[in-house]
């Protein structure tokens, strides 16, 4: 079992920065993916960032919409992910989600709410 809890989310202007944690309540290292998704209001659950374990290596993979303004990250020593969040835009308004899956099973936080106004 894996639980994940999210923080970061909060309101801010378009063009501004946030960055979201997602915190894993085990060790990372047996965890295949870890990744975001976000829900806007009215719409279907998208992927955003996805970070893939490989080997001794990883690696990352964004939707179009985000490459180039958001970065998924680790801190193994604190079984954390990060979503760094740039040049936010309205459009990026939704809940944003953590995942982790394993060979077995996906694992989803509760959520957190990012919302893009002036």
């Amino acid at each position: 079992q894996v639980q994940l809890v999210e923080s970061g989310g909060d309101l801010v202007q378009p063009g501004g920065s946030l960055r979201l944690s997602c915190a894993a309540s085990r060790s990372m290292f047996s965890i295949n993916n870890m990744g975001w998704y976000r829900q806007a209001p009215g719409k279907r659950r998208e992927w955003v960032a996805r970070l893939t374990n490989s080997g001794s290596t990883s690696y990352t993979t964004y939707a179009d919409s985000v490459k180039g303004r958001f970065t998924i990250s680790r801190d193994n020593a604190k079984n954390t992910v990060y979503l760094q969040m740039n040049s936010l835009k309205p459009e990026d308004t939704a809940v944003y989600y953590c995942h982790a899956s394993t060979i077995n099973n996906d694992y989803w936080g509760q959520g957190t709410q990012v919302t893009v106004s002036s």
